[in-house]
Parts: structure tokens; sequence; C-alpha cells
């Protein structure tokens, strides 16, 4: 298992201590950081992005491994100062691979999910994107090429770099003194997860804050602007596979829907928010409400959704720890029963009837792998494979109930209204 995956092992138990800290910190403050299904979504996002990693879903359009071998003129030997280059250099094309995310509209679909929290948490720094399927900051690395930097110091340095990004996504830490002119701190990310006009599209960089300075992106956390958090177009759902794909399914509705033959093609590249004029006449989008999202949720349905989360973080780390022994085709199985099952629960979230959908499929998907493993749970057996059997039935009645009460909550609100 490579080191980005067994690093998570650490990782994770220690980012959810914090998530709680966070969370008593706030209550004791007074502050409201935080919302249930909120957190479940992010959590939920998390997990996708960590399993789509493991199956390698994406491509490089080009590796760094290969720009060593093509471009090295010297080879600089493993000391403190190649592990300092390597973090600039890893930092340096951080910043470059954000900024594009945020300004070509294609690739702001891939980013989009980690913006679409209404809220400002460390759950939020959970929320990962399971669309990024084309890889190009090794083009940023060329620098570090060139020096022969090994990739397997980029290998052991690129989680950490990406695990230090967890800690400045709160709201309960105010400027830092000097450390704002040389770091990421809370202070500044909060800029950059606003849609204020004074604070959008600013503040890229991921540790170091004079990317952003040097290249003309940097703003300030001003004491009389308080920042509104989420995107310009609104999530509107808890569920993370759906996020994943808002932005890209409404450029493909645009492209169909202009009838510019060059605005087909211009409407991916183009900055974020770009749309043919003869769309944006006839199809205006809705603007953004004050208000966040929120949906009806029982504090017994709340309970039980975050249970559903802890089952679906026992089944991945299960997952990650057989995934060197299976075949990839049951790989791909777990993998796509785990999609399932997020997307079950946050859809009983948002209370739509596919989460039920979603549970007869997860069944039915769960037999068969059980059936082409011998009748096991990839050599899980007796009682604990009858415990998951029963789980399973279980998730399923509790969906139907949940989906049917909202339902009749909704009928009683509207005889009364």
């Amino acid at each position: 298992m490579s080191f980005y995956f067994k690093s998570l092992s650490f990782a994770i138990p220690i980012f959810i201590i914090l998530i709680i800290i966070e969370a008593i910190f706030a209550k004791i403050k007074g502050i409201k950081i935080n919302r249930a299904a909120d957190i479940i979504s992010s959590q939920s996002s998390g997990m996708t992005n960590i399993i789509f990693d493991a199956i390698k879903f994406s491509i490089a359009i080009i590796s760094y491994g290969w720009l060593v071998e093509s471009i090295a003129i010297i080879h600089i030997k493993l000391t403190w100062i190649s592990f300092i280059i390597t973090f600039l250099v890893i930092d340096f094309a951080g910043y470059w691979d954000h900024r594009l995310s945020h300004r070509v509209n294609i690739l702001w679909n891939r980013h989009f999910i980690h913006h679409s929290s209404e809220d400002f948490n460390l759950s939020c720094a959970l929320r990962q994107s399971i669309s990024n399927y084309i890889r190009f900051s090794a083009i940023f690395m060329i620098p570090a090429a060139i020096l022969g930097i090994p990739a397997s110091l980029f290998a052991i340095i690129a989680p950490i770099h990406l695990f230090l990004q967890f800690w400045y996504h709160t709201q309960l830490i105010n400027k830092m003194g000097i450390l704002e002119y040389i770091l990421v701190t809370p202070s500044h990310h909060r800029v950059h997860h606003a849609i204020n006009p004074e604070y959008i599209d600013k503040n890229y960089s991921q540790i170091f804050i004079f990317w952003d300075k040097l290249f003309g992106t940097f703003q300030n956390e001003l004491k009389h602007i308080k920042p509104t958090y989420g995107t310009l177009k609104q999530a509107n759902t808890w569920n993370p596979i759906f996020i994943n794909f808002k932005h890209l399914k409404q450029l493909f509705i645009d492209s169909w829907r202009t009838k510019n033959i060059l605005d087909k093609i211009l409407i991916w590249f183009m900055p974020t928010g770009w749309r043919p004029t003869d769309v944006k006449k006839d199809f205006p989008l809705q603007k953004r409400t004050h208000n966040k999202y929120e949906t009806s949720i029982s504090t017994t349905l709340t309970i039980w959704s975050f249970f559903q989360l802890t089952i679906a973080s026992i089944f991945l780390f299960h997952f990650l720890y057989i995934f060197p022994k299976n075949n990839n085709t049951m790989n791909y199985l777990y993998a796509l029963l785990l999609l399932i099952h997020i997307f079950s629960f946050t859809s009983a979230l948002d209370q739509k009837i596919y989460s039920i959908f979603a549970e007869i499929l997860k069944i039915n998907l769960g037999f068969f792998i059980l059936s082409n493993n011998n009748y096991t749970w990839f050599n899980i057996i007796g009682i604990y494979l009858y415990i998951i059997i029963i789980y399973s039935l279980i998730s399923f009645l509790l969906t139907i109930i949940f989906y049917l009460e909202n339902k009749k909550q909704k009928k009683q609100f509207a005889t009364l209204a």
C-alpha cells in the first residue's frame, strides 16, 4: 500500500478528533459553525475521494516520473535541501493548479465540491473531488525535474503537504500576527471560501501565502465584511456524488442549448461562470438566496445518518486493508458498493425516494459479491458475516420508514397551510 494510504490511517483519526474539539469549543463560545447534515455530507465526500484515489480513477497528462527521466540535468542527493525544494515546488504547483481550477469552466467542476459547503469548519476541508480525472500539476514541477529530484520524494511529501491544509478551515482562530505574512492562516482561507465581491477568487495559496502576494491574488480579511460561504450557484443537496457533477451538468446543458457552434466548444475553456449569450438570455440561472440549504431532518434520522457514516468508515478501512490482496474486479465492486452506500444515506438526508432504490441496489450488489467470494465477505465469516447481512436489511427497512415519515409530515404541513 502507498505511503498516502498508510498515512491516512493516522491522519483520519486525528482529523475526527480535531473536528470534535472544534465543535466543543464552538459550543462553549456560542458560535454556530456546524450543522449535522453538512458534517455528514463533508465527511462522506472525503470518503468518496479516498475510494476514487484507491482505484486510481484518473490519468496524468504528464507524470512527474517521466519528466525526471526526460529532462533531468543533475541529480540532487536526498538531503534537507532536496526536501525543502520539493515542498516549495509542490506548493508552487498547488497554487497554480488551484488558481486554474477556479478560473476555467471545465476545471471548476472538480473543485466545486470543496467550496459547496455553506458553513466553514474543519469538516468542509474533507470535501474533496471525485471528478478530478485529468491531473496536470506535474507541468509546474519542471524545475524540480531538471534538478533530478526523484518521484519517490514527491510521493512522501505530497500527502504531508495535503494534510497540512486541514487545520486552517476554521472560524475559531483569529489573525495570527507575524504568521499572516508567511503561512496561509484561517483568516486567509476564510477569504478564499467567501463569495463576497471583495473576497471571491482570492488567496489560492496552500501553505505559503507569498504566492498570492507575488502573483497579485492576495486579499486580507476585512473587519467590516463578514465572509459569506459557499458557491455562487448553491449545491442544494447533501449528496456528495451529485455535488461533484453539478457544474459539469450545467456545462453540458448550456453547451447543448446554445445555437452557436463555436460557443459549444468555447464554454468549456472560458472563465468560470461564462455562458453563451443566447443561453444566458433564454435560460437565466436562479440567483443565489441568502438562505442556506436545509432539510427538515428529525433527531432520529440524524443519529441514524451518523451511524451510517460510521459504518461507511469501517467498511472503507476494511476496503483499504484488503485492497492489495484482491483482484481488480472485486476491488471495483467493493468500491462501487461503498459509493452506493454513501449515495443512499446522503440522499435520505435530502429526503429523496431514490435513497430507497440505492438501498435495493446495495443489497443486490452485496449478495452478488458474497456469491463470488464463497459466501464470505472477503474472508469475513461466522457471526460477523451475519451481522453484515442483518445490518443491510435493517438499513433498507429504515430508509423506507424515514422516507415515508417525511412524506407524511409534508402532507400534514400542506394541510395545515
